[in-house]
């Protein structure tokens, strides 16, 4: 018999065929020439000519690489400077900058939490939530989406200590979680609350600053951060925002900082350039909230189902995950890139496209865009 220890990936290939889950890696050239609404550039910061100026010359001036872990040789004044401006920016007394917002998702989870404690998590959270609960060794209660009385009473469940986590904006629908509600138990409950701000920031709030400070909860004593650098500010990296303690606790603690090699010097300076220009052009962050409703007004008046955004994301549901498939491809080919979400990165098994609203895209470019989509839309 010959040696194959990897035939089983074999039946999960055929098995994954069959279902129509298959994904595949399309390299896309520097210029496309798609109209993407499919991408996380919500404020059109990626190719913004101040923010590659600022990625080069971090790059020129501290290398390409971080060389080490952010505690060895990885930390630079780049980092400590964007810590400080996100921290100031969002309401926070610290901030701790990550290679990405998934790491930053596993050091929250896991470092502010372990045997013994309860961690409350929303059914709609992001992956890196759930694997962060996985690792984290605590007991895990997944309550019904958006439910702050499911959170109370999964609390009252508890021995020892309880962290809340939930997105701020689910990815998936892009609706909004009742902060204030779950801010408000967790006080009651005496219990800590972690936020992903990741489709937040740059969205919500005043002048971008995020969800949180659009609910009151800047800075609150009982709260801590997560967001990533790769949407709104169009770099890349995460980072935590909290009390000065609990980010002195994750520098001690948290596994993905502690053995991570620092966020590239060239991210860090973008991220910092993208904060800088939302700070200076705040009427970016109002004006991609209007884009959405524009999108989601125009499609639901065309007949489709689409859930209402509260922030950047426009969700429209399909009737099957071929059709959402053959949706997308068929947006596509019209020159017009849509994000496709069907099992199993879909909680409730219900297949979408997913719009992503930019603060760039002109009038022409959203109408073209919203009659491409009911163009090609597929019968119920």
């Amino acid at each position: 018999m010959s040696f194959d220890p990897f035939s089983w990936t074999d039946a999960e290939a055929r098995r994954r065929a069959d279902a129509g889950l298959v994904r595949v890696l399309r390299p896309r050239p520097a210029v496309c020439g798609l109209l993407d609404l499919a991408s996380n550039d919500y404020l059109g910061l990626a190719r913004h000519p101040g923010i590659t100026g600022a990625a080069a010359a971090a790059a020129r001036e501290w290398g390409a690489g971080a060389t080490g872990s952010r505690l060895v040789t990885g930390s630079t004044a780049l980092h400590a400077a964007l810590e400080q401006e996100l921290a100031e920016f969002c309401g926070f007394e610290a901030a701790l900058v990550l290679s990405s917002g998934y790491a930053a998702n596993l050091a929250a989870v896991t470092a502010l939490t372990g045997h013994g404690s309860l961690i409350v998590s929303d059914a709609g959270n992001h992956a890196s939530i759930v694997d962060g609960c996985r690792l984290s060794r605590a007991r895990t209660a997944v309550v019904p989406h958006a439910e702050p009385e499911a959170v109370r009473k999964a609390l009252r469940t508890r021995d020892g200590r309880a962290l809340v986590v939930t997105d701020s904006v689910f990815s998936v629908d892009g609706d909004a979680a009742p902060l204030s509600e779950l801010a408000g138990i967790c006080r009651t409950e005496d219990s800590a609350l972690l936020v992903d701000d990741a489709h937040g920031l740059g969205v919500l709030g005043a002048g971008g600053r995020g969800a949180l400070a659009a609910a009151g909860l800047a800075g609150d004593a009982g709260t801590v951060l997560t967001l990533t650098l790769s949407k709104s500010l169009g770099s890349q990296g995460g980072a935590i925002l909290g009390p000065a303690r609990v980010i002195d606790h994750l520098v001690n603690t948290a596994r993905t900082f502690i053995f991570d090699t620092g966020l590239a010097p060239a991210a860090a300076g973008a991220a910092l350039a993208g904060l800088r220009l939302l700070r200076r052009e705040p009427g970016r962050a109002e004006r991609v909230r209007a884009v959405a409703t524009v999108l989601h007004q125009r499609l639901t008046a065309a007949g489709l189902s689409a859930v209402r955004p509260d922030a950047a994301v426009v969700s429209v549901r399909a009737p099957s995950a071929d059709a959402a498939v053959r949706w997308a491809a068929d947006c596509r080919a019209a020159g017009v890139l849509v994000g496709c979400f069907r099992p199993p990165s879909v909680p409730d098994g219900v297949s979408r496209l997913r719009l992503t609203a930019r603060a760039d895209l002109t009038e022409e470019e959203i109408t073209t865009a919203v009659e491409t989509v009911v163009r090609t839309a597929p019968a119920s």
